[in-house]
């Protein structure tokens, strides 16, 4: 049973926000209070379910001992108390996670990049089969979808790509999607029908504000060049396409999808400001893992994460050893959700198990 003191306290604090936001009347600190709020009140809501189920066990218990109430009325109450017990086992569960410390990253957008690994063009088209099924699953959530660089090979696949994604909560449902993504099936270039295994580099970058990584002008390179299609055509006749090297982490990055040498910049930079706060996140977080002995997923791009093996129609998660055979469907984003669910119902349960 949680603390009735910590049922009171989370109580409380929802009623002096209430009182705050009813009398607030800046209307930047009213939006600020807002979002606490909203944030705050499915913890309220599971406390007070449960300060009303205590208060529901302790009236049946009164039933129970009371010489007075006849068998038939114990029976009832009985079987009642067994359910409300069961109801608090779950709420009590549901509270614990609530409370548990929030990724400060979770409300954010994203960065997504997909590389092709090893494998060649095969390796490729599962990069583009990785990125369609990310694209299609961000309509299903109803996220915007923003393609900000693309490099196709001849027959379709993505030798890199990135997106933009935004939306409600993003962060949070991709977090654990970065890493080694690998494939085992027959390859449509393959003409003896033997099953390859290829790989794909999935990131997954929160989007970074002007106020969370500043960028000097002193520490940027930047060279302009003419834009190239699959198979290098040219596909513009200007110096447009854009390579920023930021020189005091060497990360580079380039952007040609635009036409405008101006927003090819402007793309760099915001995937650059986002690959160097993850960096500055990764790092803490390593530090913190290291403290506690727990990490679910590193987020390195280098850790192998996941197995489509098409002939068996099956995905396999290696970090929580789960297996569902439904590959078709997780392709098409519909099941993605499944996945990822599993993926953070794992990292909960460890981060109880640890503050407990």
């Amino acid at each position: 049973m949680i603390d009735q003191n910590k049922i009171t306290k989370i109580l409380k604090k929802f009623d002096l926000l209430q009182r705050d936001i009813n009398e607030e009347k800046d209307s930047e600190k009213y939006v600020s209070l807002s979002k606490q709020f909203a944030d705050f009140l499915p913890i309220a809501n599971t406390a007070k379910d449960l300060n009303d189920l205590y208060s529901e066990i302790k009236s049946l218990d009164e039933i129970l001992l009371d010489d007075k109430s006849d068998d038939e009325f114990k029976k009832l109450a009985e079987n009642e108390k067994s359910e409300v017990k069961e109801k608090i086992i779950k709420n009590e569960s549901q509270l614990a996670i609530l409370l548990l410390p929030k990724d400060d990253a979770d409300s954010r957008n994203v960065i997504l990049e997909v590389r092709a690994g090893t494998g060649g063009d095969e390796a490729a088209m599962f990069g583009a089969d990785l990125f369609r099924m990310y694209q299609r699953y961000a309509d299903i959530n109803s996220w915007k979808f923003e393609i900000m660089n693309l490099s196709e090979n001849n027959i379709g696949g993505i030798k890199e790509a990135s997106a933009n994604i935004s939306g409600k909560n993003v962060f949070s449902k991709l977090k654990f999607e970065s890493g080694v993504h690998r494939v085992q099936r027959v390859p449509i270039t393959e003409s003896s029908g033997r099953v390859h295994t290829s790989a794909a580099t999935v990131a997954v970058l929160p989007e970074a504000e002007d106020v969370d990584v500043k960028i000097e002008d002193k520490d940027l390179r930047i060279d302009v060049y003419r834009a190239s299609g699959p198979g290098g055509q040219s596909v513009n006749t200007t110096d447009s396409a854009v390579r920023v090297t930021h020189l005091p982490s060497g990360i580079v990055v380039t952007q040609q999808d635009e036409k405008s040498q101006h927003k090819n910049k402007a793309k760099a930079l915001k995937i650059l400001r986002a690959r160097l706060f993850e960096a500055e996140r990764s790092k803490i977080d390593s530090e913190r893992a290291e403290a506690r002995k727990l990490q679910v997923g590193s987020g390195d791009r280098s850790e192998r994460v996941r197995t489509y093996n098409f002939p068996q129609n099956r995905l396999t998660d290696h970090r929580i050893n789960f297996t569902i055979h439904k590959l078709d469907r997780i392709l098409t984003g519909e099941l993605l959700e499944e996945v990822i669910s599993e993926m953070i119902a794992f990292d909960q349960e460890e981060r109880l198990k640890n503050a407990s």
